[in-house]
């Protein structure tokens, strides 16, 4: 450090702090200080210069927030390491205002989640599993090494009606969809088994089924869901073993299934031996009710992930099976893929765990709330089923449109959305409907304008009904 300073700052027309700066820049830039150098402290490099401290504090300062230097409370300040340019590029702007402004195209097929301080979050708990013990990089997962995050999990689900619940129970999967592929894998039997879905369901537990060669059979649905009566009309005929349910927040209408209805479900599981499989991944806000495997304890599995409250990037999700088949369910996972990645799971252990992760979820929820807002506003004179805290709306299209025929002319308008179709199974029967999601990724204002352009589409259905 001696070797950089002269004996004191030369005259400069220039503030003092400026020079402190640029004489450390230079020799960052020259190699004479090497990243991880300590820099001598406030007071004690103010004496030498004989300056004041807040002017060397000032330039500490400046090259701080340039990413020159690095502060650490109660050991100093050092020479960072250099950064990506296109990390600091992504660094300096939130996502949502990542905009092409001369791109009218606007994706609403999936909810696309607001960045409110989870990019920041994750980076930070990034870092620190780069700095854990090695082992957690060279090891095969175990189950004891994952009981942390999965009391982390635990904690996390704290205040959803689960029934008994500890880390025990606790299954980490790769997003929900793996989830739900596990527990297929642990109820279903025989060469043919049949998994019973709602008409108009999540289109993953159809794949879902495929892949365990089962055959999937469409239940009648109304306002509140599937329809007891109808799912024994169909048990009566057919040997299901396990029916898939989104009650609290139902993909793609949006429904809400009330405590009464889901209580009559149980009825009929139980008379007729039914696993009860409950999707629980489009859920931001708190639960209404008691879950599946609160209500029926004997059989009812449980399916979430992060991806609609925290980020779907890391692909982690959660499953939980009734206590008496937890380990059928671990055995499942531990068969399949051994488990998460230790680094992924140490990362998912410091997020949910951080004080800071429960706001920003609100915050997620909140901000998620304004788009929905803002489609309520343009199209809330239509038939529309909608929840503040759900990323997607429910729209049943006017008379004069098809849903085919919407999502086509949606599409030339340079907006992408998802036709009831796409959540009807093959042989089953789609209203005229589309599912709108909300695009956090985009500005508000860039957003409105799509739902504007939406409005006047249904405005002005075609003269033809076209199919």
């Amino acid at each position: 450090m001696d070797t950089i300073w002269p004996e004191s700052l030369p005259k400069s027309k220039g503030p003092k702090y400026t020079l402190v700066a640029d004489t450390i820049r230079k020799a960052i830039d020259n190699s004479l200080l090497e990243v991880g150098t300590k820099l001598p402290p406030v007071r004690e490099l103010a004496y030498r210069l004989q300056i004041t401290p807040g002017t060397v504090a000032r330039a500490y300062t400046i090259l701080t927030d340039e990413g020159l230097l690095h502060a650490e409370v109660g050991r100093g300040t050092f020479v960072a390491p250099p950064k990506s340019p296109i990390l600091d590029d992504v660094w300096a702007r939130q996502l949502h205002l990542q905009d092409d402004k001369y791109n009218a195209n606007v994706s609403l097929f999936s909810p696309r989640l607001a960045d409110v301080g989870q990019v920041t979050l994750i980076r930070e708990c990034m870092q620190k599993v780069a700095q854990a013990d090695p082992g957690l990089f060279l090891n095969y997962p175990t189950r004891d090494a994952y009981q942390p995050m999965r009391q982390a999990v635990v904690d996390w689900l704290s205040d959803l009606p689960l029934g008994a619940l500890t880390h025990d129970d606790i299954v980490l999967t790769h997003g929900g969809q793996n989830g739900l592929c596990l527990v297929f894998q642990t109820i279903l039997r025989g060469t043919k088994p049949v998994v019973l879905v709602e008409d108009l369901s999540y289109a993953g537990f159809r794949r879902a089924g495929e892949l365990m060669r089962a055959d999937v059979i469409g239940v009648k649905m109304d306002k509140w869901g599937v329809d007891p009566s109808a799912m024994e009309h169909v048990l009566r005929q057919t040997p299901a073993q396990a029916v898939c349910v989104s009650p609290e927040v139902q993909n793609p209408t949006g429904t809400h299934t009330p405590l009464e209805r889901r209580k009559e479900i149980v009825e009929v599981a139980r008379r007729f031996d039914l696993q009860i499989i409950e999707d629980d991944c489009y859920r931001m806000g708190d639960a209404r009710e008691p879950s599946f495997r609160a209500l029926a304890p004997e059989r009812g599995w449980h399916v979430s992930s992060i991806s609609k409250t925290l980020t779907p990037a890391l692909r982690v999700g959660f499953a939980i099976a009734p206590r008496e088949r937890s380990v059928d369910l671990r055995r499942s996972a531990e068969y399949g893929y051994f488990g998460l990645a230790q680094p992924l799971a140490e990362l998912t252990r410091l997020l949910l765990s951080d004080p800071r992760t429960l706001q920003i979820a609100k915050d997620v929820r909140n901000r998620m709330g304004e788009y929905v807002r803002v489609a309520v506003n343009a199209l809330g004179g239509f038939d529309l089923n909608w929840a503040p805290d759900v990323p997607f709306v429910w729209l049943n299209l006017p008379s004069g449109w098809r849903a085919a025929a919407f999502s086509r002319a949606a599409e030339r308008e340079g907006i992408q959305l998802r036709s009831a179709d796409e959540f009807a199974l093959r042989d089953g029967r789609a209203p005229n409907a589309v599912r709108i999601a909300m695009n956090g990724h985009v500005s508000l204002e860039r957003f409105e304008d799509a739902m504007q352009r939406l409005r006047r589409l249904l405005d002005n259905p075609p003269e033809q009904i076209s199919v």
